[in-house]
């Protein structure tokens, strides 16, 4: 075995359109064709000598490609996610045929909540990875025996071993990492990256691992980031900002892609006076808890938009989920976001424990009173790892067959008694209809794009494939709920011990 193996990193291609892991919280055929960057896969790409990232889908490179790519390297790490994960396993299979000598390492939330099934999924794979895989796949690529790397799970004798866990890292052990906008410069095309409600070309990394939040269907606190909220240094961070506006001159914004950004007072306020003299546009993920001082020093430093989850405009539905939020803070937070003109795209999730006709309307109308900038209505997935999961697999409520379709459009798996899917479906298509077709929502999202002719091809292109996909589900309403296509199932079983 060399020094280093030839290594590459893979986001791999599946399903069209498909944004399925190495940062995406939401593995999924997007409505409107959107990815997000395969950060986690930046950081071990940055400490493997002569390594490369390939980022499939947003790159246009398809099996073919992949396969004849693989030939060319020793050691294959594949992100993998729960609704792409057969599909993977049908890829390695065509790479190991090419490439009989390729060890192949699966990581991310699957193999870390199922690693015996995950390997026992295929023969192809050599180990997968638990918890955060950072440094796990850079000793193997080094050389190191697998049996003496933490966070790792393989085959010996025919039986499974599961190596002991590995410590997280914390706030030294983060700012030795390299930074992932070096990798995005070395191996990716920023104008390849898409998300509806971002200025485009954007560029996102992380400053924080996990989340001190106890949301029940949240995937990455509950799998491989963990609920201890780890930090990098303030001044680590802006040295990676400074080197991200010397790298993209052409980009527009940057996306702070944590958990959560705005936990804790103290470090936004540290950051935001970081930020503001470096004269930059940014946005960031957020929850509702921060006061009109830490809202304005935000803006202050540069703040334009905060994804915030609401969820539901419903109290009882917020304490099922274990928000940790109220629908009174998420109006302050609202109120003081338009005081210091930070704009707002709300999340809202139908079909969460306690979800009936009546609390869906209450939703619709809490999200019209809010009145953010943009919206996103998903309906409730529990994806495996997750409370929520476990939740619902108890009580029967579970509809694991009905995972994803065969183009790896996530469907309703959730339905209770007395709320079918095809309602829980037709609530997704009334929400939207109510919130957008208001006159002053649509003259909002278009008077943006009247001068500046990027953003007005952009937003032709998304209200074409939005209104597309609404057709596709009012189709699928009137049908009841049955689907053409064939599901794409969970391989796992019904126990809900996932």
């Amino acid at each position: 075995m060399p020094d280093v193996m030839k290594t590459l990193l893979l986001n791999p291609p599946s399903f069209e359109n498909f944004d399925g892991g190495a940062s995406s919280r939401w593995p999924a055929t997007r409505e409107i064709e959107s990815y997000w960057y395969p950060v986690w896969l930046t950081y071990p790409a940055g400490m493997i000598p002569g390594s490369r990232l390939l980022d499939a889908s947003p790159h246009k490179v398809n099996w073919q490609q992949t396969i004849q790519i693989c030939k060319d390297y020793e050691f294959l790490i594949l992100f993998t996610s729960t609704v792409g994960f057969e599909s993977d396993v049908k890829l390695i299979r065509k790479i190991k045929e090419a490439n009989p000598g390729m060890k192949i390492a699966f990581v991310g939330p699957h193999g870390h909540i199922k690693p015996d099934e995950t390997l026992n999924a295929s023969a192809d794979i050599d180990f997968v990875t638990r918890g955060e895989f950072d440094h796990s796949v850079v000793e193997y690529a080094h050389g190191k025996p697998l049996n003496e790397i933490l966070g790792v799970s393989y085959r010996k004798d025919g039986k499974i071993v599961h190596n002991a866990e590995r410590p997280q890292l914390h706030t030294e052990e983060l700012d030795a990492l390299p930074f992932a906008t070096d990798i995005y410069k070395r191996d990716l095309e920023i104008e390849r990256y898409n998300v509806p409600f971002l200025l485009h070309p954007y560029v996102s990394f992380y400053t924080t691992r996990g989340c001190p939040a106890l949301c029940t269907f949240c995937m990455w606190p509950q799998t491989i980031s963990g609920h201890a909220w780890r930090t990098r240094s303030t001044e680590n961070v802006a040295r990676e900002v400074k080197q991200t506006l010397e790298h993209f001159p052409q980009m527009k914004e940057i996306f702070f892609d944590d958990d959560t950004f705005n936990i804790r007072k103290d470090r936004v306020l540290d950051l935001s006076a970081k930020f503001k003299p470096l004269k930059f546009q940014w946005s960031s993920t957020a929850r509702v808890h921060s006061d009109y001082e830490t809202v304005k020093a935000m803006a202050d430093g540069g703040a334009r938009l905060f994804i915030v989850g609401f969820e539901s405009g419903d109290p009882q539905i917020l304490k099922n989920i274990k928000k940790g939020a109220t629908v009174e803070m998420g109006r302050a937070f609202m109120k003081n976001c338009r005081k210091v003109g930070i704009k707002v795209h709300g999340d809202f999730i139908i079909g969460l424990p306690g979800e009936t006709k009546e609390t869906i309307q209450k939703t619709i109308d809490y999200a019209k009173e809010l009145d953010c900038e943009t919206i996103q209505v998903s309906l409730a997935h529990a994806m495996p790892g997750t409370e929520l999961h476990d939740t619902m697999a108890a009580q029967g409520f579970l509809k694991i067959e009905a995972l994803a379709d065969s183009g790896g459009h996530q469907l309703p798996h959730i339905e209770y008694p007395h709320l079918s899917k095809v309602e829980m479906m037709g609530g997704v298509n009334r929400f939207y209809d109510e919130y957008y077709f208001r006159p002053r929502v649509a003259w909002r999202i278009v008077k943006e794009a009247l001068w500046d002719s990027h953003e007005r091809k952009r937003l032709y292109h998304e209200a074409r494939e939005f209104l597309t996909l609404r057709a596709e589900r009012l189709k699928w309403a009137r049908k009841g709920g049955d689907y053409d296509k064939p599901m794409v199932s969970e391989t796992s079983s019904a126990s809900g011990n996932d």
